[in-house]
């Protein structure tokens, strides 16, 4: 049996893209069965030992890759211009998005191929904050802050209290929220009788944008990752094992 190319292997196992990892293994920081391997196309023997610099290489269960979303892309596989095209190079097969943003919409959106981080992240159980810039057409007042406090109702369901605050100028907002419902930014401030006119997800639990580029995304360190599992009450040692 040949191997896989040691190029697509730790790509596959959340090292990087491609692209990345090939300057990886150029740079002589992979080693395989304890020799340096420059040649990106090499086919490992399959249950080779891996190293990176002179670590043994972790095998990720799972991928969580971080994306700083533009506007005028659509949280979907099915139209486009989908997010899905930005995450060239990355493992995106059975990737999903924690949560959408609408095609208007920019900042923090997380993928996950694990079902059951993805599930605790956006059921309102798990109360996880998600942190929002807002620009709003009209200024918002201190009883819109009560309001959201509070919890406000839509359509016949209160909503879990929500943090509004501003500096200087009441019309650039922040809003913190712990559930994620359709629309739910938009469908509160119209509630309120006001038009938010720019969106911008900044946070989702301990994650933040950074300087990340927008239109870039990465994978999460391992750091982030385990801030991410205990956020929600779970442990990351399931999610990752020695290769």
């Amino acid at each position: 049996m040949r191997g896989e190319r040691l190029d697509k292997l730790l790509a596959r196992l959340g090292l990087g893209s491609r692209k990345e990892v090939a300057r990886l293994v150029r740079s002589g920081q992979v080693q395989v069965e304890g020799q340096v391997v420059r040649d990106p196309a090499f086919h490992v023997p399959p249950g080779a030992r891996l190293e990176v610099d002179g670590e043994p290489l972790v095998l990720r269960c799972h991928h969580h890759i971080l994306l700083h979303k533009p506007a005028g892309y659509v949280t979907s596989r099915r139209e486009g211009p989908s997010v899905y095209a930005l995450l060239e190079g990355f493992p995106t097969r059975d990737l999903s998005p924690v949560g959408r943003l609408d095609k208007d919409t920019e900042g923090l959106l997380l993928f996950t191929t694990d079902g059951e981080l993805l599930h605790r992240l956006t059921h309102p159980r798990h109360k996880v904050e998600k942190r929002y810039l807002v620009h709003l057409e009209r200024p918002a007042t201190r009883e819109d802050q009560e309001a959201f406090r509070e919890g406000l109702v839509l359509e016949g369901t209160r909503l879990l209290p929500a943090e509004l605050s501003w500096d200087q100028d009441p019309t650039r907002v922040e809003l913190v929220l712990r559930e994620g419902r359709f629309h739910q930014v938009k469908r509160m401030f119209q509630a309120r009788g006001n038009r938010v006119l720019y969106l911008k997800r900044l946070s989702l639990g301990p994650l933040t944008l950074g300087d990340l580029p927008v239109g870039q995304a990465r994978l999460l360190s391992q750091e982030e990752e385990e801030a991410l599992y205990r956020a929600v009450g779970l442990g990351s040692q399931d999610a990752k094992g020695q290769v």
